[in-house]
């Protein structure tokens, strides 16, 4: 009867730590470039509602994502404001080789808080600013398509020392948003619902942003991280990510 009773407790003990002992939520981390950090949020939100698995976003400019990737951060997936990074960290050997896609094509805008104040192409021309913010071109996509749109109306050498720069996108639209500087190029999914003024730079001015995702080496053995891709590539995230001012495709 001892043995029985002992065993009978222990078993007891055992199913009573099943029941108390936590079990760790499902994830994966995730890299974002800045600009797509509210389309972002809303993507992994409706990751959860249908996995139930948890998408864990850091958000920062494409360079200085990249510059943690390569220093051992624990990123799984990056979702990059270009197409190169992803290509080098499959090139790097970071990357999951044949992982990569492009998720979104990023539109160029040009924003103002004044919902009087910007007027086109002629704003810029006029010049009755005295600041105008872009992200830092080398870091962020979205700074180099403004740098190569000015250059293509032949304004920049008057812009540029009016230019302040901001560390990545998210930085640039703060100097805006916080009237820092009277106007700036930002992405138009972060000026979606904000009022103001805006110009949509077009596309004959810039080379096509094409954001590209890529599976990292550190999330090719997790599911979740894998699921998340293929949630990215399905309906639900693309009307999503339409909804926040992307394309899906240079032709759309």
């Amino acid at each position: 009867m001892n043995f029985v009773k002992a065993l009978t407790t222990a078993a007891g003990l055992f199913a009573a730590a099943l029941v108390v002992t936590p079990v760790s939520a499902a994830e994966t981390n995730v890299a974002v470039a800045a600009n797509f950090t509210d389309a972002a949020k809303e993507i992994a939100a409706a990751f959860k509602t249908k996995t139930g698995h948890d998408a864990v976003l850091s958000f920062g400019s494409s360079g200085q994502l990249y510059t943690q990737i390569t220093q051992d951060a624990p990123f799984q997936i990056l979702l990059s404001a270009d197409s190169e990074r992803p290509k080098k960290a499959v090139d790097d050997g970071f990357g999951v080789a044949d992982s990569r896609f492009t998720y979104a094509v990023g539109k160029l805008v040009l924003w103002s808080k004044d919902a009087a104040f910007v007027k086109g192409e002629d704003t810029l021309k006029t010049g009755s600013f005295t600041k105008i913010s872009i992200a830092n071109p080398t870091a962020a996509p979205y700074g180099a398509a403004a740098i190569e749109a000015m250059k293509a109306l032949n304004l920049y050498p008057t812009l540029e020392p009016k230019i302040v720069q901001g560390n990545s996108i998210a930085q640039a639209f703060q100097f805006i948003d916080s009237a820092n500087a009277e106007l700036g190029f930002v992405a138009l999914s972060q000026v979606q619902g904000k009022g103001g003024s805006q110009w949509l730079v077009p596309q004959s001015l810039y080379k096509p942003i094409l954001q590209d995702a890529v599976l990292l080496k550190k999330g090719a053995d997790n599911e979740v991280a894998r699921a998340f891709i293929a949630f990215l590539k399905g309906p639900e995230a693309k009307a999503i990510i339409q909804k926040f001012g992307y394309a899906l495709d240079v032709k759309s």
